[in-house]
């Protein structure tokens, strides 16, 4: 079996639209994901105490670090409890 790089992997299959879309989609629910956990480890916080802080559940909490989607006001009110600000862009 031949070695294919993932990167020439992705790129081709990055030419078929709903593979584009979907895999975007999850990009970014993923870089979401890590953007709140990231900001929680370096503001040296537990999820219950940025519960606490931002008024969101734990388990809202947790849910967004694995990666389940989420409303954009809920990660405001974490970013806003984490005294960060929340920027969103489309490119």
């Amino acid at each position: 079996m031949a070695t294919v790089k993932f990167n020439e992997y992705l790129n081709s299959k990055m030419q078929d639209d709903d593979f584009k879309e979907g895999f975007l989609k999850e990009k970014a629910i993923l870089e979401s994901s890590l953007a709140v956990y990231l900001a929680r480890q370096n503001a040296g916080l537990s999820q219950r105490e940025l519960a606490q802080l931002s008024k969101v559940p734990q388990s809202t909490i947790a849910r967004i670090e694995r990666g389940d989607n989420t409303r954009i006001d809920t990660i405001s009110k974490i970013a806003t409890a984490l005294g960060k600000r929340l920027t969103i862009t489309i490119q």
